[in-house]
């Protein structure tokens, strides 16, 4: 790591899209950039309206830039580098400010930035897949990547950030974003569940460490059932009109009202995630756009379990799976864990903005 012009000029022969950013520190991460788009050029409709991830402070900006690999953490910095063991056992509020430390514009990869990132892989016709079975995939025989850890039976647990084989990769070449898909959950921002009621930060604004993510900040906005116009919560869960994810007929659906509290944690395929009736088409391209919702059923591989709990005052987001549970895929989220929670199968992964002016 000490030549970092050498490092660059080797990036550029094999991963020639790719840059090398530096943080406040001069410290270099592996990142790939992602162009402004709108719905429309994401197959999610024909509105030309720009994607949400594309909106910080109200300002349109050009793109963002994601982490290649999933983050490590050195002096309280979050590190996108290659052939690394993913930094585990860190919370929400841990791998927010791993990032933020960064400087202006490095940020928690949000949810909204996820979103795009599947929609853009099913415009495209690939889904990527990764470690979601002790060192490989469950689909995949022949491929494995290099382990970074290993349980007390000596099998593979998570394994070193970029080893896996292209099908690791979001666009299927060495350029693309890799290991979306299991090793470590990863920690997303902008999202949370409150009493099963999902709340969001405006737009992409969670990429600004100006607009705070504790469980207080009043940055955070319900959406409305009927239109997918942002409102004030009521800090119960229960704000009037607003999407809740209610459990019906053994699937998430996104209603203006619970009607099944009973377990609290309830886990379904991510492909059969509904809408009630009283959800408008603008609600609905909103949790898309999240990445909380699919577009079609049809999303594959189909192994993209997911899991929520609307019983619990707040509940926090990760994304993508795990290392030891093949029914994790790049579509899958989980939102059974408050902030706090931390343990060997949760990451993250940081991401970086040109911040327009507040």
């Amino acid at each position: 790591m000490a030549n970092f012009d050498l490092s660059a000029l080797a990036l550029k022969a094999v991963c020639p899209s790719n840059e090398i950013l530096y943080d406040d520190q001069g410290m270099p991460s592996v990142m790939v950039y992602v162009p402004k788009m709108t719905y429309a050029d994401l197959d999610l409709g024909t509105s030309t309206a720009t994607f949400p991830a594309f909106i910080v402070n109200g300002t349109e900006i050009d793109g963002f830039w994601v982490s290649k690999y999933q983050n490590i953490v050195m002096n309280g910095r979050a590190y996108s580098l290659p052939g690394q063991d993913p930094k585990t056992s860190i919370n929400f509020d841990q791998a927010i400010a791993a990032c933020s430390a960064k400087g202006d514009g490095w940020h928690l990869m949000t949810a909204f930035e996820w979103g795009a990132l599947i929609a853009w892989c099913e415009k495209n016709g690939f889904i990527p897949i990764g470690n979601n079975n002790y060192g490989k995939h469950s689909s995949e025989s022949n491929y494995k990547a290099l382990p970074a850890a290993k349980d007390s039976t000596h099998y593979a647990t998570r394994t070193a950030t970029g080893t896996g084989p292209l099908t690791w990769y979001h666009d299927q070449t060495l350029d693309g974003i890799a290991d979306l898909c299991g090793n470590v959950w990863e920690w997303t921002g902008g999202i949370r569940s409150v009493y099963g009621e999902l709340q969001i930060l405006v737009n992409n604004n969670a990429a600004d460490s100006d607009h705070p993510q504790t469980a207080a900040s009043a940055e955070w906005k319900a959406i409305k059932a009927s239109d997918g116009t942002l409102i004030t919560p009521d800090g119960s869960g229960t704000t009037s009109g607003s999407i809740k994810m209610d459990w019906v007929s053994s699937k998430l659906t996104y209603a203006a009202s619970i009607t099944d509290a009973s377990r609290g944690e309830h886990s379904c395929n991510f492909s059969v995630i509904t809408f009630a009736s009283g959800v408008g088409d603008d609600a609905k391209n909103l949790l898309i756009a999240l990445g909380m919702a699919p577009k079609t059923s049809t999303i594959v591989p189909s192994n993209n379990t997911c899991y929520f709990n609307n019983n619990e005052a707040e509940r926090s987001f990760y994304r993508g799976g795990y290392y030891s549970y093949s029914a994790s895929g790049f579509a899958s989220f989980s939102g059974g864990n408050a902030r706090s929670g931390a343990n060997g199968n949760i990451g993250f992964r940081s991401a970086y903005i040109k911040l327009p002016a507040a």
